[in-house]
């Protein structure tokens, strides 16, 4: 067998040229990449200060007993050091198997996932009824529907909620509608499971709009030959439906199902400005490590800081679920 060499190299052809090292294949991409760099170099620095420092700096606390007793403090002019301790994952033990975890964490994890599930599905149900009753062309008003479905999304937050507040209250125009038909009038504010219910009815409102835009707009995207091709087959609107419109939509859904998920999930205002202190039952995780951290004496400062990252390991982990059994959808829908 003759083996073909370089006389220039002396290297046999066929031979793999060496991998250079790490350090020279970084310079070459900065040297080609350097622009860039130089463009995303303030968003990294923003970043770096607004979200990965603090996430870094709370972590440090989780491995601490941090609290408001401990802390550095300035009181007057005298400024007092920090006293706290590193305590290792105590604190996650403590949350997820101590005396109190079925009260302080279980019973809010459980109605945290309870809640983003319901809201998540009235959501995106609601959402795409709306979605296709707007997208008819026969329709007449569309423009006007449309902008009148958006409104409770433009209006800020707390106006909502608080416009919310004094409806739900005992003498609202809710129960006062309600007496006057002569049907119970629940204590909204004040019962638990009314308190959940509210919340879920209130979130739904708020989410609504987000879910009907986003979907109006990948109804628009599909091609109305294909419909026209399933009506010539003899589909009934159920089938058009079912084997059209729901694979047209399944990139615009799987989006925003997991952007609703993680808001929903995160979702502190709604809760806070409903009910504020006042519903220890119908707190989220988010808003119960808000309580923690903020909302009572002495404040766990740590205790709070490890539930956020808590929260945070779940969404992650949800999100790379989520990601593999879309993949895997995807995968054999194309075989």
């Amino acid at each position: 067998m003759t083996v073909a060499i370089d006389r220039a190299t002396g290297r046999r052809r066929g031979d793999r040229t060496p991998r250079p090292g790490l350090g020279t294949r970084l310079k070459h991409g900065y040297q080609k990449h350097w622009y860039a760099y130089a463009m995303i170099a303030p968003v990294v620095i923003v970043l770096g200060v607004l979200v990965l420092y603090p996430l870094a700096y709370g972590f440090y606390l989780t491995l601490t007993d941090a609290d408001s007793l401990n802390s550095a403090r300035t009181i007057g002019v005298n400024e007092i050091e920090a006293t706290y301790k590193f305590v290792g994952f105590d604190n996650y033990a403590d949350i997820l198997w101590g005396d109190t975890a079925y009260d302080r964490f279980w019973s809010h994890f459980i109605w945290t996932v309870v809640w983003t599930a319901a809201c998540v599905t009235l959501h995106y149900c609601i959402g795409l009824g709306l979605a296709l009753l707007l997208n008819q062309k026969n329709l007449r008003g569309r423009t006007f529907y449309r902008l009148i479905l958006v409104l409770p999304w433009a209006v800020p937050t707390f106006v909502t909620v608080f416009g919310w507040r004094f409806m739900l209250a005992d003498a609202g125009i809710i129960n006062s509608a309600l007496e006057t038909l002569h049907l119970p009038t629940p204590l909204w504010l004040e019962d638990t499971f009314w308190q959940r219910f509210a919340a879920i009815m209130v979130n739904t409102w708020c989410g609504v709009p987000f879910m009907m835009v986003s979907l109006l707009g990948g109804l628009q995207s599909i091609d109305s030959s294909l419909y026209e091709a399933a009506e010539m087959d003899g589909a009934n609107a159920w089938q058009r439906f079912r084997h059209v419109t729901l694979p047209g939509l399944r990139s615009v859904s799987s989006t925003v199902v997991l952007l609703g998920v993680i808001w929903t999930f995160n979702q502190f205002a709604i809760i806070f400005l409903l009910f504020g202190n006042t519903a220890p039952d119908a707190q989220i995780l988010v808003t119960w490590a808000y309580q923690l951290g903020f909302g009572q004496q002495p404040r766990e400062f740590a205790q709070s800081a490890a539930y956020g990252i808590l929260l945070l390991a779940v969404l992650i982990v949800f999100t790379s679920f989520y990601r593999r059994w879309l993949n895997r959808d995807e995968q054999q829908l194309a075989i």
